[in-house]
């Protein structure tokens, strides 16, 4: 087949660019012989999908051209072209882009130039679908690295390792469904006597609901140095929480203050998940009183209640990505199992309750993956 210029085009659709340089031309894939293609922002035919070649595209069929001279689709892509011939480029049974062929000479193309062209134009098929994997895949890879790296930058925002804190023994941990989430816990040292401990929970998941975390945490972290009650906090968070989450997120936490030298805990729950309060023998408080999660109203009423420790009281924080975890009926973890998985293990550290939490979570569900990020934090007395 004799030709003077070869070129196959392919829609910028069908390469999955990453938003933030995707390019403005409709058709973005080139590849050819010949050619003397002008700049990309100035060809309508890249620009706009304009030309015999756009046509092709737009049709799915193939066009013989013995006179692009005499055809107003034809837009120019060399000087001395004057026969054309175009089939389309099919994947998934539509059209992806065009294999042209020109000739300077006319009428040079006939029906049998198409089926030779069409053989071609399925075996680049083959070759642009794998081409496209490999963009697509390393694509990937790049956003799994930021991924990563946000989730290392996440990690060194939650506590990594548990305070020395006179007669208390302390222990917390988060587990984000993908690499990065929106649960929190904290310790907050307030002067020598006073410890600042928090949950949290953003609504949603992933990269949205960590940055809402993190400007959480920035504001709670300069106010709990300022201010004594936790409700006063609370209500100051919820007035500035509109200045970076939107109107559709919000934030459900408790926030308390451990004073080692009263022994008493004084807290305020925003829609949070009610603490669970297990005494030394065993039996369990439900700490139930509760206001609305933050960024929700404004003005709301946010409360402080106050729980005394005596030795061996364990307090229980946790996120619903623990009790909302369920088996394979379909069945949910809920509140309950939670209790007595702490009535069995209330006797432990810390970090023993914890992990034997985590281990009830796991065997209820046959899973250790999780569909909601899942965090846990406890305090307990030990003298």
């Amino acid at each position: 087949m004799n030709y003077d210029a070869a070129g196959i085009f392919i829609l910028s659709t069908d390469f999955e660019h990453p938003r933030y340089h995707f390019p403005k031309q409709k058709i973005t894939g080139v590849a050819g012989r010949g050619f003397d293609l002008g700049p990309p922002d100035k060809d309508e035919m890249l620009t706009l999908g304009k030309g015999i070649i756009g046509s092709v595209i737009s049709s799915g069929k193939s066009i013989i051209i013995p006179d692009v001279r005499l055809d107003n689709r034809y837009i120019a892509g060399r000087s001395k072209a004057l026969s054309e011939i175009t089939v389309p480029i099919i994947k998934n049974d539509k059209p992806i882009g065009a294999l042209d062929v020109e000739s300077d000479k006319l009428n040079a193309f006939s029906e049998e130039h198409i089926d030779l062209l069409t053989f071609f134009a399925d075996a680049a098929a083959i070759s642009i679908e794998k081409a496209l994997q490999h963009i697509q895949i390393t694509e990937k890879k790049k956003i799994e690295e930021q991924l990563n790296i946000a989730r290392e930058v996440q990690l060194q925002l939650l506590p990594s390792e548990s305070p020395v804190y006179g007669n208390y023994d302390i222990s917390g941990i988060c587990k984000p469904t993908y690499a990065i989430g929106g649960d929190y816990f904290d310790y907050i040292p307030i002067g020598d006597d006073r410890l600042g401990i928090v949950i949290a929970d953003v609504s949603g998941d992933g990269v949205p609901a960590a940055l809402i975390m993190t400007a959480f945490r920035a504001l709670l972290r300069t106010h709990a140095k300022n201010i004594n009650f936790p409700s006063e906090i609370m209500t100051h968070l919820n007035s500035q929480l509109p200045d970076f989450a939107r109107k559709r997120d919000f934030i459900t936490a408790v926030y308390g203050i451990l004073n080692k030298k009263t022994n008493k805990f004084i807290f305020t729950n925003c829609g949070h998940n009610p603490p669970i309060f297990c005494r030394s023998g065993g039996e369990i408080i439900l700490l139930e009183k509760n206001s609305v999660s933050l960024n929700i109203i404004e003005n709301p009423e946010y409360l402080d209640y106050e729980i005394e420790f005596y030795p061996g009281d364990v307090l229980i924080l946790y996120t619903d990505g623990v009790v909302e975890i369920f088996n394979k009926d379909s069945e949910e973890f809920g509140t309950g199992n939670l209790i007595a998985a702490i009535k069995k293990f209330y006797q432990n550290t810390a970090a023993e309750l914890i992990k034997c939490i985590i281990d009830v979570t796991g065997d209820f569900s046959k899973s250790d993956i999780y569909s909601d990020d899942y965090t846990l934090l406890v305090v307990k007395r030990t003298k």
